[in-house]
This record gives structure tokens, C-alpha cells and sequence, in this order.
């Protein structure tokens, strides 16, 4: 007798392109707003997302003529530290407390960094300028892409096992090199959520953190930041791709390879095998696919000057707000309370950290630093260790100048240190705060800060790491 089940498994399409509505879970959705109360919030958005670009556009104009970074004493490198200190312990020491007052926090260590610069350091306006410009980049890119990707949902209607989370990841980890780990995590987290549902574990969202939101992206100038302003000072565009492939394919596949043992051990040990699972119907679904030209308006807003690409990034999200259908964003789970989140402690990391990334500046040229980074080695970990904690694009930038940005090993050392360890905490790239924001808005328990580092970073991403230094880098 033939298994009709079977049958359908066999006809199924591949991809389906549409929406019908059977293939939309039954959810409770809520009110819809007005027509007219939706178009006055994302005209609002629009006005205030224009305003913003312009804003970075003078910031921008104003650091123009910064110059040599100025004197600044280690001492006001403490708010930054204890910005971070507060971000990892506070929800341990006084949860309710922080969760309702980490935005005053954070704005107000920047404002008490902002009031030194603007009163006792010469010029300090610039430096300020500089760092402001750069957190309104930074947080129109992300925010862009977060609203987009809210508006394409991808199902995937096979069980989650091993093997498909790993061709997930990997497919992630490849796609971050053409749409940005920022564009690729954005896009994929919330299918990567979905089909674990039910079974999904801490590890989980960390490993897709250190593969697609990171160690994917080190191949292209698209791929992360540090790479593209290297590419914006002279590196060729597929340079990187070039020296880098190897170090890539060892990292990533030694990743996938302990997540797949990881993973295979959680599911035989849960013991939830469920022969109904959905096999049946389109391996995977793409719904909303027309913010893909959203998509694309923002990764060529990347590559345009202030303020047209802020104001590039602002269309395209204002648009694909706009023409999203609401299901979607409902299947999606989709609301601004992860990026409001990473905005308001993302204003604090840029404001406080202005000292922090003078003072590395100020002293990357001395003497026992130039001897310190005598290999690719020590450039690998310096900026690498730097990059776990500051922002990955100056510290690269840092050292990039230091160096004398020649096209050597070094350089591989510097891009693969300033992309790789980005992974070691939760705010060494952009994207990394942002999955877990969005991990946790959808009921998915992730690791506390220490937790992450504890026991994810250090006992299996810092080996992985090393052993790319011992195969590629070492006495070299």
C-alpha cells in the first residue's frame, strides 16, 4: 500500500514563492491600527530617520579635521568598563532594576564621557563628532536591515536535525559574505528559531553567533566592517577572499563539526523523534520576497557617501514597513523592542568608548607596541583581543595604520584577528547583541553575558581560534 504521505513528500516543490494561507500557523493576531495611524508612524520614521542621516552627515563633516588623537588618561577608560561590567552583571545583581533603567545608564556614562570631551579636551568636539557619526551608521544599517528581514519570512518545512541546522549555518556563513554578517543574521535567525522550536537550546543561538554572525563574514569586504574600510584604503576587493579561504574553511568547518556532535547528542538525549513531523509540502517557503529589492537598496546605500546612505538605509526600511503585509510580521513575531534595546546600549558603547580608542591610538605607535607586533601573531590576537570588546572597525583601522596597510601576512593576521574575535562576547559585532536581543523577545533562553564567554567563547570558540594562529600564523 503506497505511504500517500510519501507521495507528497515526493511532489513537493522545492521553494514556494507565494503565501496561501494554509501555510500560515494558526496564530491570535492583534488589532491591526489604522491605514492612516500606520502611514503617520512611518512617515514620522521617515522624517526623523532623514533627519538623522543629515545629522551624521555634519557629525561626519565636523571629525573631518580631528587630527592626532588627543591626550587622554587611562582613567576615562572606566565608564566604558563600567558600561560593560553593568551589561554583563547587572541582570544577575538586580534584574528588574536594570531591565528598567539600563537605557538611563547607558545614556548617561556616555553623557558624563561627552561632557569631558566637550569641556576639558582641545577639539574634543571632533573626536565626539566622529564616534556620534559612526553610531547613527551603525544603528540605520542595523536598524534597516531588522525592519527589512521582519518582512521576509522563510519556513522551512523539514524537521530541524543536525544536518539542517548545519546547512542552515553554513548557508548563513557563505551568504554573510554578500549581504554582511549583519544582513545574513538578520535574515536567517528567525527561520533558524523557528524550526528548533520546541527543542532549541542555549547553544543553539550561540554557535549561530560565532558562525553567520561572525567568522562567516571574513571572505569580502561586505562581509564586516574592518574589511570594508580596508577595502575603502586600498586592499583589493577579493584580496581577502584570496589569502583569507583557507583560515575560513578550517574555522567555520571546526565550528559546524562541534555544533553537529553538540547538536546530534541534545536530540538523542531529549528522545522527542516525532514521525508526524511536517516533511510534507515546500522545503522551504519564501514569503515577502519583494523586500529582497529593499535588501539590495541598503547593501548599495553601504557603498554611497553621508548622508545618502543613512538616507538610502531610512527609504528602504519607511519602504518595506510600508508595503509588508501584516501576516507576515505577525508569523514573524515582529516588534522594535530588540532594536530599541540595542540603540539605547549601543549609544552608551560608542560614547563611552571614544577614550577608550584614543588611548589605544595615541600609544599603538610606541616603541614597546612596534616591538610587541613584530608577527602576524601578535597582530592576530592584539587586535583580535581588542575587537572582543571594542568596536572591531577602528581597532582594525588602529592597527591598519600602525602596520602601513602593506599586503602582507600581517594584514591576513589583522583582518582575520579583527572579524574571528568579534565572536568572544556579546558586543564585539554589531549583529551579536542584536540575535540575542531578538532570541530573547521570542522566548528563547540565551546565555548571560559571563555564560557566553564562560562556557562558549573561551572553552570552544578561543580553541578554534588558536589553532587557526597554530596552522596559519605561527612563526611566520
Amino acid at each position: 500500500m503506497t505511504d500517500p504521505s510519501a507521495e507528497n513528500r515526493r511532489r513537493a516543490p522545492l521553494v514556494h514563492p507565494g503565501h496561501p494561507e494554509s501555510h500560515l500557523p494558526i496564530v491570535e493576531t492583534p488589532d491591526a491600527p489604522s491605514g492612516r495611524a500606520s502611514r503617520l508612524a512611518i512617515g514620522l520614521m521617515l522624517v526623523l530617520g532623514i533627519a538623522g542621516a543629515l545629522l551624521a552627515h555634519v557629525f561626519e563633516a565636523t571629525a573631518a579635521n580631528a587630527g592626532v588623537a588627543p591626550v587622554v588618561s587611562a582613567t576615562w577608560i572606566l565608564p566604558f568598563a563600567l558600561l560593560l561590567g553593568s551589561i554583563a552583571a547587572m541582570p544577575f545583581i538586580a534584574r528588574h532594576f536594570w531591565e528598567r533603567n539600563y537605557p538611563w545608564v547607558s545614556i548617561g556614562l556616555a553623557g558624563v564621557v561627552a561632557a569631558y570631551y566637550l569641556l576639558a579636551v582641545p577639539d574634543g568636539y571632533r573626536w565626539l563628532s566622529k564616534s556620534m557619526g559612526e553610531y547613527i551608521s551603525f544603528i540605520c544599517l542595523l536598524g534597516s536591515l531588522f525592519i527589512v528581514s521582519g518582512g521576509i519570512l522563510i519556513r522551512v518545512r523539514r524537521r530541524a536535525t543536525p544536518g539542517v541546522n548545519v546547512g542552515l549555518l553554513l548557508a548563513g556563513a557563505i551568504l554573510a559574505n554578500v549581504v554582511g554578517t549583519t544582513g545574513a543574521s538578520m535574515l536567517l535567525i528567525r527561520p533558524f528559531l523557528r524550526i528548533n522550536k520546541g527543542h532549541i537550546r542555549p547553544f543553539h543561538v550561540v554557535f549561530f553567533i560565532f558562525v553567520v554572525s561572525n567568522l562567516g563574514g571574513a571572505l569580502t569586504p561586505i562581509g564586516d566592517p574592518p574589511l570594508f574600510l580596508g577595502y575603502l584604503k586600498g586592499v583589493p576587493f577579493w584580496w581577502v577572499l584570496e589569502h583569507c579561504w583557507p583560515m575560513w574553511c578550517v574555522a567555520n568547518g571546526s565550528l559546524l563539526a562541534v555544533f553537529f556532535v553538540a547538536d546530534t547528542l541534545a536530540q538523542r538525549k531529549q528522545q522527542r523523534a516525532d514521525p508526524d513531523a511536517a516533511d510534507a509540502g515546500p522545503a522551504v517557503s519564501v514569503f515577502g520576497a519583494a523586500n529582497g529589492v529593499f535588501l539590495a537598496m541598503i547593501l548599495a546605500g553601504v557603498f554611497m557617501p553621508s548622508p545618502y546612505r543613512e538616507g538610502m538605509m531610512v527609504l528602504s526600511a519607511c519602504g518595506s514597513l510600508w508595503s509588508t503585509q501584516r501576516r507576515i510580521h505577525v508569523e514573524n513575531v515582529f516588534n522594535f523592542a530588540p532594536i530599541r534595546e540595542v540603540a539605547l546600549l549601543f549609544v552608551g558603547i560608542f560614547g563611552t568608548m571614544v577614550p577608550a580608542l584614543n588611548f589605544l591610538e595615541r600609544h599603538a605607535g610606541d616603541g614597546a607596541m612596534k616591538e610587541f607586533l613584530s608577527s602576524p601573531g601578535a597582530y592576530y590576537f592584539a587586535c583580535g583581543g581588542l575587537s572582543s570588546v571594542l568596536d572591531n572597525a577602528p581597532t582594525y583601522m588602529t592597527f591598519y595604520q600602525v602596520h602601513g596597510g602593506g599586503l602582507d601576512l600581517q594584514l591576513v593576521a589583522m583582518s582575520l584577528g579583527s572579524v574571528f574575535f568579534g565572536a568572544m562576547t556579546y558586543i564585539g559585532n554589531g549583529p551579536n547583541f542584536m540575535v540575542k536581543s531578538i532570541a530573547d523577545h521570542a522566548g528563547v533562553k540565551t546565555p548571560s553575558f559571563f555564560g557566553y564567554v564562560a562556557r562558549f567563547a573561551l572553552p570552544v570558540l578561543l580553541p578554534v581560534l588558536i589553532l587557526v594562529w597554530g596552522l596559519f600564523l605561527r612563526n611566520r
